[in-house]
């Protein structure tokens, strides 16, 4: 957290400095100007109290964040210098140091159409990262198959930790073991969410064979992974658009295989997506992996073939 809390003002700095509650693990901080601050666990949402500087889930006596904060906290993040973030602004988020994401909302400005930047930022999404290695390691003897790896989609609603389970994949598969070798694995990182890379360098493990494109669309960048890195399996979060689509089936008919993700809300949809369907029915994909968050915070998995039977 060292890194969030550097970033923070002056009087909130103080109040983080005095620490978490261990019981609270924070997985988001919602940063409101007007409103009190909010910090997002696996369960609930606390306040930071102003007088204990501890959290609480009562709003009353909680920290407000105020327009001052969001400057102070913004040019702290963009290490002084926002004009060098405006690109990645304009798509709604920018990675910090450390590799955590921060969504962005406030007035867009666009032109025929499209966002060309926002100004007047009134809200920050601060995205924790944290790696969880070794949490896919359950699923490894589903999606691979002695030195062969079975294409793969992981799915899940938003927020259930797809990309996480998607990031260990990638660190266990390019590592290798002692039983099978190392893969070389291409990622395009459009969101930056995958190896949270900052000023181009990945702060998240995602192994020794693995090369990675930030910021760059999906399809345009698996293209460019074909022709340039050789890789043996392309990575990607949160397919969805016609040209995702065929990129991926690009990649499946040169040989290369693909571990990606997408939001689904129940395995049923998977026969309701337009071009997901046509996959279904040519078996592109071998194995599908449903995530379920439990009340508790917790997760678990169930794993499909390519006839959607239920493997686990």
């Amino acid at each position: 957290m060292e890194e969030i809390v550097s970033v923070f003002p002056g009087r909130l700095r103080a109040l983080c400095q005095q620490g978490f509650q261990k019981e609270v693990e924070p997985e988001e901080i919602r940063l409101r100007i007007g409103q009190p601050v909010m910090v997002i666990g696996k369960t609930d949402e606390y306040f930071w109290n102003l007088e204990s500087g501890g959290l609480q889930k009562q709003e009353r006596e909680a920290y407000c964040w105020s327009e001052e904060d969001m400057k102070e906290t913004l040019s702290r993040m963009s290490q002084y210098s926002m004009y060098a973030l405006e690109e990645e602004i304009k798509r709604g988020f920018f990675t910090m140091q450390g590799g955590h994401r921060i969504g962005i909302v406030g007035k867009t400005v666009c032109e025929q159409g499209k966002i060309t930047a926002m100004r007047n930022i009134s809200g920050l999404n601060i995205r924790i990262a944290r790696e969880k290695k070794g949490c896919a390691r359950k699923i490894l003897s589903y999606i691979r198959e002695g030195e062969e790896v079975h294409n793969t989609l992981i799915l899940s609603p938003p927020g259930t930790g797809k990309t996480t389970m998607l990031r260990d994949c990638i660190r266990i598969l390019s590592n290798g073991d002692e039983k099978v070798a190392g893969k070389k694995i291409g990622v395009v990182d459009e969101r930056s969410e995958i190896a949270a890379s900052f000023q181009g360098i990945p702060q998240n493990d995602l192994g020794i064979r693995t090369d990675v494109l930030d910021c760059c669309p999906k399809a345009e960048g698996m293209h460019l992974l074909l022709r340039s890195m050789s890789p043996q399996i392309i990575a990607v979060d949160e397919l969805g658009s016609r040209e995702d689509y065929q990129a991926v089936e690009e990649v499946l008919h040169c040989g290369c295989r693909i571990l990606g993700t997408m939001h689904v809300g129940k395995v049923e949809e998977l026969e309701e997506k337009v071009y997901l369907s046509g996959w279904l029915e040519r078996g592109f994909f071998e194995r599908f992996v449903f995530l379920i968050k439990e009340s508790s915070g917790e997760r678990r998995f169930e794993v499909y073939d390519e006839e959607l039977r239920q493997l686990c």
